[in-house]
């Protein structure tokens, strides 16, 4: 049974934990953080690969490894264009601010 609409207003509320401050971690910096992200790329792009390799070959016994690693790396390659295409669109309305 649905409670009417006076009695909503007594259901708890649950707490939500106020956002962090925006600070830099120390040891951590945005260069090794892309150059990371990268490297996972190309070793899932390595890894599907080479799992497609040893499906045309008939060297794979599950091809839902391929598929899976497949789908895996198209994932991980359209976010990297699209971080990428949103980072040169904000360097571009960077460089039409006026001083």
């Amino acid at each position: 049974m649905i409670p009417p609409i006076s009695a909503i207003g007594a259901l708890p509320v649950p707490q939500v934990a106020a956002p962090a401050a925006a600070t830099a971690t120390p040891g951590v910096d945005f260069g090794g953080l892309v150059s990371n992200s990268l490297q996972q790329l190309q070793d899932l792009q390595s890894t599907s690969d080479n799992l497609a390799v040893k499906a045309a070959t008939g060297d794979l016994t599950d091809i839902h490894d391929y598929m899976i690693a497949s789908n895996e790396a198209s994932v991980a390659t359209s976010l990297t264009v699209a971080v990428r295409n949103k980072a040169v669109d904000a360097f571009t309305e960077i460089m039409r601010m006026q001083m």
